[in-house]
C-alpha cells in the first residue's frame, strides 16, 4: 500500500542559530507566529516538547498546565494542524544534569517521573497519543559513577509509569549514542526495542529513528528503519542529514548524502510507512549564515527532497532491480541507482 505522506516539524526547527561556539544570529519568533508557517511550508503536524506547549510549566500546577495545553489545542485546530507527539524536555533543568531517570539523586528522579506524567497529560490535551522519549542525559561522563544494570531498570520504571498513567499512550524512544552525555545507555534502535520488551506493555513501546543519530552511532539510518519495521516498532521518524561522526548537525534531509536519503525513503515507502497515519517528521535546522527572511528554506527543501526521492523510488524498474540482485550484478545495480539519482 503506497502511503500518502503527512509531514511534521517542531517549533525548535525555526530557530535563532545559536550553537555551542556562538550566540544567536536571528531574532526569536513567537510560537503564535511560527504555527501560521506550518501549512504554508506544506506541513500538517506539529512536534512538541512539553514546555513548547506549556512554557514555564515547572512554575504551574496541574490544572494550570492542562488549561494552557487546551488553549494550544484550540490554536492548532484553528490552523488545521494536529500535534504529532509530545516529548518531556528533561535535559535543561538543573535537577537533571546527572540524568533524570538515572540520576544518583532520588529527589531528581522524582522530579523527572512527575514531569513524565505531566507530559502525558499535555499530550492528551493536545489530542495525541504518542510520547517521544529522547534519553538525553541518561548516561555518564564517568562510567564508574553509575551502575548500567540499575540504570536500565530505572529507565524501564519511567516508561512503565507513563504506560500506566494512560492505557492508550504509546512511547517512541529516540536513541542517540552520545551528546550531551559522553555515552548514553540506550544508544541504538536495537537497544530501544529491547528496552521496550522489559516494559509492562511492549506493544506500546517503539522507536523514533533520527537519521543523524543513527549516523553518529556509525550505522546506516535505512538499516535501522528496516530493523524497526521488522519488529513493527517504527512509530515515528526524524529525517535530517549529518556530515560525519561529530556533533548533531540536523542538516537538511539529503543535503549531505543523497543516496543515503534515497535508501531511507526507499525503505519507508516499500513497507508502507505512513499508511497507518504515521508522520514523516523532519528535525532540521537552518545553517547559522541563513538570514532571517529565508530561515525556513531548510524545511521546505527537506520536504521537497523527500517527495522527489519518493518519485525516484517509485520510478525504478523493479523487475530490472530484482534481476540484477538475483544475478548478483551489483556493479550494474550500483549504476542503475546512480543514474536514477542523476535523473538519467
Amino acid at each position: 500500500m503506497k502511503a500518502k505522506y503527512r509531514f511534521s516539524f517542531g517549533p525548535w526547527n525555526i530557530h535563532e542559530g545559536a550553537d555551542p561556539f556562538g550566540p544567536t544570529v536571528r531574532n526569536s519568533i513567537p510560537f503564535a507566529k511560527k504555527v501560521k508557517m506550518f501549512k504554508k511550508l506544506g506541513y500538517d503536524g506539529v512536534q512538541f516538547h512539553d514546555d513548547d506547549a506549556v512554557p514555564d510549566m515547572n512554575k504551574l500546577n496541574d490544572a494550570q498546565i492542562a488549561k494552557k495545553a487546551k488553549e494550544v489545542k484550540k490554536v492548532l485546530d484553528g490552523e488545521g494542524l494536529v500535534a504529532e507527539f509530545v516529548a518531556p524536555r528533561l535535559w535543561e533543568d538543573p535537577r537533571t544534569i546527572d540524568g533524570g531517570y538515572t540520576s544518583n539523586d532520588p529527589k531528581c528522579r522524582a522530579y523527572a517521573m512527575k514531569r513524565n506524567l505531566q507530559c502525558v497529560d499535555i499530550a492528551n490535551a493536545l489530542g495525541t497519543k504518542l510520547i517521544v522519549l529522547w534519553l538525553a542525559r541518561e548516561g555518564t561522563y564517568l562510567r564508574e559513577s553509575k551502575d548500567s544494570k540499575k540504570a536500565v531498570d530505572l529507565i524501564v520504571e519511567a516508561v512503565d509509569g507513563m504506560l500506566s498513567h494512560d492505557s492508550e499512550m504509546k512511547i517512541a524512544i529516540e536513541p542517540k549514542p552520545n551528546e550531551p552525555m559522553d555515552h548514553t545507555y540506550i544508544p541504538t534502535t536495537g537497544h530501544a526495542i529491547a528496552l521496550g520488551h522489559l516494559s509492562i506493555d511492549p506493544s506500546r513501546v517503539g522507536v523514533n529513528i533520527e537519521s543523524a543519530h543513527a549516523i553518529l552511532a556509525g550505522l546506516d539510518p535505512s538499516d535501522e528503519m528496516g530493523f524497526a519495521l521488522a519488529h513493527d516498532k517504527l512509530f515515528s521518524v526524524h529525517l535530517n542529514d549529518q556530515n560525519g561522526l561529530k556533533f548533531d548537525e540536523d542538516r537538511s534531509f539529503g543535503s549531505v548524502d543523497l543516496r543515503r536519503a534515497f535508501n531511507q525513503v526507499r525503505m519507508l515507502d516499500k513497507y508502507g510507512y505512513g499508511s497507518k497515519g504515521e508522520f514523516v517528521g523532519l528535525d532540521v535546522k537552518a545553517v547559522r549564515t541563513q538570514k532571517q527572511d529565508v530561515a525556513t528554506k531548510h524545511l521546505s527543501n527537506s520536504r521537497t527532497i523527500f517527495l522527489r526521492l519518493v518519485e525516484v523510488v517509485r520510478g525504478l524498474d523493479t523487475k530490472k532491480v530484482d534481476k540484477l540482485v538475483a544475478g548478483r550484478d551489483y556493479e550494474e545495480l550500483d549504476m542503475l541507482i546512480l543514474n536514477a539519482l542523476m535523473g538519467m
